[in-house]
């Protein structure tokens, strides 16, 4: 955490909190970090999913080339703040008016997800002559490695609502592509560009490059076998993010490096990530204030402003969620000041549930204190945007852009 957050957040009035705060500036030059480890024939598109505040979209503007979405109003809001972008469409699901609406908002690359969607992805582009768009392939592959035995999100290689089993994908390409001499029955409007294979979140560096390679070979052997060229292949994102160490980071030098090596066997062919949490959840804080610290069955509680219907992360992912205190030391009260005298506390919210819980018995808030305010560190990714933000209807956060 830079010297400007921390002032910035001291300064807030209690009754300003709890409070979002982002660092642009950071997340700039995380991202462009990123960007520079990459090989030149590497796209990089941001899920927007992850984190879709338009001054957080904004930032990543110059470092990506895009921006991936996976649904129609998330297509409305990332073009309306950063109207010049290509967007890729993903996700299951796809309604009519959607699709509609992604065709007219000129979609860069479409992920197609089963043969009706390419079959309504057609109908569509009948009322609307002469308009051809990119298709790739969603693919379901089994991966020879043990890598999406351990990741607590496995989006394929086994059975799962997303894209297509290898078997459906081969009817796919023949709808495309035909016999290769002549276009397949939807082959005209709809243009094969190659595959798409996002199979797991939280893969290191060294497992990430298994699985693109497992990816690039087989989408190679479809597109030989088919006789289509393969122009691209998406490989996902998903690249790890470590709650627990906050300082161990994906290693993109060595992921660029690694894809280089790839890419060098396939000349010709560019390929696709799509990073989110690993390029946003370092830009941001949840900063919130104790209420109450109490003890209970010998055990303390530390009951802060908020919790987890803003930032549910460390209740969905069952982690403690990073912290750093920040101590106020005016107490105006003429009450003794409740404090943390066990040595350790669990962080809780205000909602009337014991899964309300940020952080679980942690050493760090060793002599915490009603009024002291605490920071939650890598709030920059699935935070408030997937918190159930109307339970018990509390206040809403306030939201803090440094470095616009």
């Amino acid at each position: 955490m830079t010297e400007t957050v921390r002032r910035h957040i001291a300064a807030l009035a209690p009754d300003a909190l709890p409070a979002y705060v982002y660092d642009l500036a950071a997340l700039r030059a995380h991202a462009a970090a990123v960007r520079a480890a990459l090989p030149e024939r590497v796209e990089l598109y941001y899920a927007a999913k992850a984190n879709p505040e338009a001054p957080v979209l904004a930032a990543l503007r110059d470092a990506v080339d895009g921006y991936e979405v996976s649904s129609g109003g998330e297509l409305a809001h990332v073009r309306a703040a950063v109207p010049d972008a290509p967007l890729a469409f993903g996700g299951p699901g796809k309604t009519p008016a959607e699709i509609a609406a992604a065709v007219d908002a000129g979609v860069h690359r479409w992920h197609v997800e089963s043969e009706q969607e390419l079959h309504r992805l057609d109908a569509v582009l009948t009322d609307r002559p002469g308009t051809v768009v990119d298709v790739l392939l969603r693919v379901n592959l089994p991966v020879a490695t043990g890598a999406l035995d351990a990741v607590a999100l496995a989006m394929g290689g086994r059975p799962t609502p997303f894209g297509l089993d290898p078997d459906r994908a081969e009817e796919c390409v023949r709808l495309l592509t035909g016999d290769g001499s002549d276009p397949g029955p939807l082959g005209r409007r709809l243009r094969l560009r190659g595959v798409h294979a996002h199979l797991a979140s939280g893969l290191t560096a060294v497992e990430q490059l298994a699985v693109a390679e497992q990816i690039v070979t087989w989408s190679a052997a479809l597109a030989e076998r088919h006789g289509f060229p393969l122009a691209e292949v998406n490989v996902g994102g998903g690249m790890a993010v470590d709650y627990d160490d906050p300082a161990s980071r994906f290693d993109w030098t060595a992921f660029g490096e690694g894809l280089t090596k790839l890419l060098d066997a396939h000349p010709g062919l560019t390929l696709r990530i799509e990073p989110g949490r690993a390029l946003t959840a370092y830009c941001g804080w949840y900063a919130t204030e104790v209420l109450d610290v109490k003890q209970s069955h010998g055990e303390d509680f530390a009951v802060v402003r908020g919790g987890t219907h803003h930032l549910r992360t460390p209740a969905t992912r069952g982690h403690s969620q990073p912290f750093e205190v920040l101590p106020v030391d005016a107490w105006p009260h003429p009450w003794p000041r409740p404090a943390v005298g066990t040595g350790r506390a669990t962080l809780a919210g205000q909602l009337c549930t014991p899964k309300d819980v940020l952080a679980r018995a942690a050493s760090g808030a060793d002599g915490l204190r009603a009024a002291d305010r605490v920071l939650f560190a890598m709030a920059g990714a699935y935070a408030w945007n997937i918190s159930h933000h109307e339970f018990l209807m509390h206040p809403r956060p306030g939201f803090h852009y440094l470095g616009s």
